[in-house]
């Protein structure tokens, strides 16, 4: 029966091989549950936050998937609207990993808010002034639009499409779905901004808050620019993890470079802005406020100069150096450097508007407050990520996440036989060992 739904044209291993080697993350997705339900059970005295962190790991590892997450849309607007057609054969895996991305975030804010009962609060009791309640709205429209996107995906398996009806459903929706494409597009550009407003405008805390146009701040801006240039490279990075885990090629050499190649220069401008605005920052906003740039910075581990660094730096320029090379893009050890520098930069970044916004004192008399985040927080953390793992290997095994794969892994079952290979000169002797996933 499990053959049956595995798609035509490739090989996948046993299935109690496939349910065995994902144990260890069963097991880490159920410790991430128990955390779960102590968090809503006991409430938020589980976690390290305090007076000083009202937003700590879950913001951080919030607003991180929702930046990785950002490949899906990205890709689906170059793929729609923009016409990049290669990009079709990677564009199922993006839909795949943004769709996760994003139920793990709506995951976390259930957590995070610790009476999940009562998140419909923000879109009955609204509070309009509030840049979090588009972000809310945006994310949750946003979230049902990945959902109609995958769902064409999970139609075609292989039994489910032998149904008339779910068949033409999948086939109708290939078919609208560049209006998916636009909305998703349209939806991802405001809530993208608008979490990178929310820090923007905190004019209390010069770390970071920004000049800007109107009521955006510039952080608006470099947040949706940056998911855009980012997102991309996490798709790449996965796929990538998939191909070396199956031991398969799934994706075409040129796709990747395509893909690559245009997060490249919208990493490279990307950079250049982030640049231009630290400069503005540094010479400008924040000495208007009293500070200096070393006043943000500490010497503890946490908090030191290398963040700025790392983000920039080894997170940016370089990346986006190697990204927008030919060479660097068609090297795979340079394009898998590249797009994991480049995951690496947006963490960071993230890691410093959330965690480093609450650090660093704003009074005389304030030091620099250290947080460490709790066991439940850590499993909590991990649990989506646990979750995203098992979703990957699911959809791997039983859908058509990559539609190249059948033609990059060719499956021959039988040798020929003796008289046939001597009639053709030998050329059936050699028989070819299709690798298994």
């Amino acid at each position: 029966m499990d053959d049956a739904l595995i798609p035509k044209g490739v090989k996948r291993c046993p299935l109690p091989e496939f349910l065995m080697k994902l144990g260890p993350v069963v097991a880490l997705l159920l410790w991430g549950v128990v955390a779960m339900f102590m968090c809503w059970i006991k409430g938020l005295n589980q976690t390290n936050m305090n007076d000083s962190y009202g937003f700590a790991l879950w913001i951080w590892a919030d607003l991180t998937v929702i930046a990785l997450g950002g490949g899906a849309f990205f890709t689906g607007l170059l793929r729609y609207i923009i016409g990049k057609d290669k990009l079709k054969e990677i564009l199922n895996f993006a839909v795949l990993i943004g769709f996760i991305c994003y139920s793990s975030a709506l995951l976390i804010l259930a957590i995070d808010i610790g009476q999940p009962l009562r998140g419909w609060f923000i879109f009955w009791h609204a509070n309009v002034h509030s840049m979090l309640t588009e972000v809310a709205f945006c994310l949750t429209c946003y979230f049902g639009v990945l959902t109609i996107e995958y769902l064409p995906l999970v139609l075609e398996n292989r039994q489910i499409d032998r149904v008339p009806f779910f068949h033409n459903l999948s086939h109708n929706m290939h078919e609208i779905m560049p209006v998916f494409a636009a909305t998703g597009a349209f939806l991802s550009f405001f809530h993208q901004g608008s979490l990178g407003g929310v820090a923007g405008v905190l004019f209390a805390r010069p770390f970071a808050y920004r000049e800007g146009i109107f009521i955006w701040p510039w952080t608006f801006f470099l947040f949706t620019w940056s998911a855009a240039a980012y997102g991309p490279c996490f798709t790449i990075m996965l796929a990538k993890i998939t191909e070396k885990i199956t031991g398969k090629r799934l994706v075409k050499d040129d796709v990747y470079a395509l893909l690559a190649k245009i997060a490249g220069w919208m990493m490279a401008t990307y950079v250049v802005a982030k640049i231009v605005d630290t400069w503005y920052w540094a010479t400008v906003t924040a000495p208007s406020k009293g500070q200096t740039l070393m006043d943000f910075y500490s010497n503890n581990p946490f908090y030191g100069i290398w963040i700025l660094i790392l983000e920039i730096g080894v997170g940016g320029v370089i990346p986006a150096a190697i990204l927008i090379t030919r060479k660097g893009r068609r090297t795979p050890f340079l394009l898998v450097t590249a797009v994991v520098l480049g995951v690496v930069g947006v963490c960071v970044n993230r890691w410093a508007m959330v965690l480093q916004v609450m650090a660093v004192p704003v009074l005389p008399f304030e030091g620099w407050p250290m947080y460490y985040p709790s066991w439940q927080e850590v499993a909590t953390t991990l649990l989506p990520v646990a979750y995203g793992i098992l979703l990957v290997a699911f959809s791997y095994r039983y859908l058509p996440v990559f539609p190249q794969e059948p033609e990059l892994n060719p499956i021959v079952t039988e040798a020929r036989e003796p008289a046939e290979s001597e009639a053709t000169g030998g050329a059936g002797d050699a028989e070819m060992k299709p690798a298994e996933a």
